[in-house]
Order: C-alpha cells, then structure tokens, then sequence
C-alpha cells in the first residue's frame, strides 16, 4: 500500500474515533464538552496516533485493538497544545488557523478543557485495559503516563519556561526536546510495540527510532517557525523569536539544523534495519515529518 493511502486511511479511522469519543451533552457544563471537542476536532496531523499504529502494525493487523490507546495519545499532545498556548505559556492567539482555545472560550475554560482531556484520555485506555485479556494493555497505559508527566513533557515544558536558567548548551537543548516533544512520540512508538506483543529487542530498535524523530521533528519546528508563513503553519511564525525562547537555531544556522536533521532521519530509519519491509510506513513517515510546512 503506498504511504499516501495508508496515511490518509489511518488519520480517517483516527478522526472518526475522536469524533465519538467526546459527546456534548445539554447539561449546565455543556461548555467543557465544545471547548475540548473544539481543539480536538480542529484537524492537526494526528501525528502520534499514527505512529503507535504504525508501530503495532508491524507485528499485527488488527488495529481497533490499539485505537483507545492511539486516540488517547492524541487527547494528550491536544491537551497540552491548549495549555501551551495560554498568557502564561506561549501566549499564542491561533492554533491550526483557528483561535486558540483560550481566545475562543476564556483562559478559565481553556485549562480545564486541557484538564478535562487528559483525564479522558485515560479514562480511555483504562476501559481498555479491563476489557482485555492482556498485561501488555496495563504495560502500555503506564508507559503512556510516565511519558505525560515530570519526567516526560510535563517536565520538558517546565524546562522550556525556564529557559536560559537551564538551556546553556545545545546537549541541554536537546535534554528539553527528548522531554516536552520526544517522551510522547516515543510512548506511542514503545506503546504500540507492546500492545502488539513484540520482543524486548524490537522495542529497544523502536525506541531508538523514536527518540531520533522526535529531537529531528522538534528542530523541523523550530526551523519553520522562521521560515514558513503563518497561513501555513495555521498560527504566527517568529513566535518563539518574539518570546525570547532558546531553540536549535540559537546554537546553528538554518543549514546546519537542517543537515542535523537529514542525518537524525538517517539513523531513526537505519535502526528499523531488523524489520525489513515491515517497517516500511514508519520509514516513509520519518521522511514526511522532516519535509513538512507545518
């Protein structure tokens, strides 16, 4: 199946999943349940689901098994997109072309919006996994909460606002990254693989890939916040210059960063060698995050 088509099949089943995951009830707080549908539901390149997908699929077919955990992981990155995007953190006013959610239901709302999809994502996953017959199920719920909280983006994030207090060198820079970007792209890699059963070894070729896109995906981002448009991007470049924030382009050059780029997707396909042709979608999505607009 060529990439495109499988691609597009797979942020379809995911969308349709979310569409009914969230149900706005008439009831007095009926506001929580627009706000959290509003930024969930606002498009995004449901880059997260795909990949424990696309992880699980290398050793099975059937996918709805892993459907709970994949959408979780998207209630979890849309969750912290709404809090990044408060006065308190980035202070951005859009998000994917549309108001950010702070701007469209109040900051109040906005955090509890995040609060509240949080919690559902694992409400999710714990349906899951009482449903099922597995350990693996219980194994990848707590790889996915490690990976949500200080020790993963949680503290990433917490880094990130500090900035030049802890980001001196471009080996802390990417400590932060392989936290606030890289701890969830790597659980829904390492979570997949294990809801599918694979061996230790698998894992570890997995995780490898996944820490290598993840610090490649976040130098992208920093990257085409100076050169994409903010039609593009669906929110205002030169955000994190205007912010004062410390990125990959305060230590390198934009062909610098895109040759760390390069050579990161290099070694994140290379470590999928003992795949074979199973792999085959995880390399040609490697591909597609380094050669993005948004």
């Amino acid at each position: 199946m060529k990439f495109k088509i499988w691609f597009e099949e797979r942020t379809g089943i995911v969308d349709e999943y979310l569409g009914k995951m969230i149900i706005e009830k008439d009831s007095p707080q009926k506001i929580i349940y627009e706000a959290m549908n509003y930024s969930l539901l606002s498009g995004g390149k449901r880059l997260r689901p795909v990949l424990l997908i696309g992880a699980y699929e290398i050793f099975r077919d059937d996918i709805h098994k892993a459907l709970p955990y994949a959408c979780a992981m998207e209630m979890i990155h849309t969750y912290s997109l709404i809090h990044d995007d408060l006065p308190a953190m980035d202070n951005d006013d859009y998000r994917r072309g549309k108001l950010s959610n702070h701007k469209k239901f109040g900051e109040a709302n906005a955090i509890l919006a995040g609060d509240a999809l949080l919690n559902k994502a694992f409400e999710i996953c714990l349906d899951a996994a009482v449903n099922s017959d597995s350990e693996n199920s219980l194994k990848a719920l707590r790889i996915i909460a490690e990976s949500s909280g200080t020790e993963g983006m949680i503290g990433g994030q917490v880094l990130d606002m500090e900035g030049a207090a802890n980001i001196t060198s471009i080996e802390d820079l990417k400590y932060m990254y392989s936290l606030k970007t890289g701890a969830i792209i790597k659980s829904s890699i390492k979570a997949g693989a294990i809801l599918a059963g694979s061996a230790l070894e698998e894992i570890k070729a997995l995780e490898i890939y996944a820490e290598k896109i993840g610090i490649a995906f976040q130098i992208e981002d920093d990257i085409l916040d100076v050169v994409s448009t903010k039609e593009k991007l669906g929110k205002a470049i030169g955000s994190d210059a205007a912010n004062n924030k410390i990125t990959y382009l305060t230590f390198k050059n934009i062909e610098e960063a895109k040759k760390d780029v390069d050579s990161l997707t290099s070694e994140a396909i290379e470590s999928l060698s003992i795949f074979g042709d199973r792999a085959e979608h995880l390399i040609k999505l490697a591909r597609y995050l380094t050669g993005r607009e948004n």
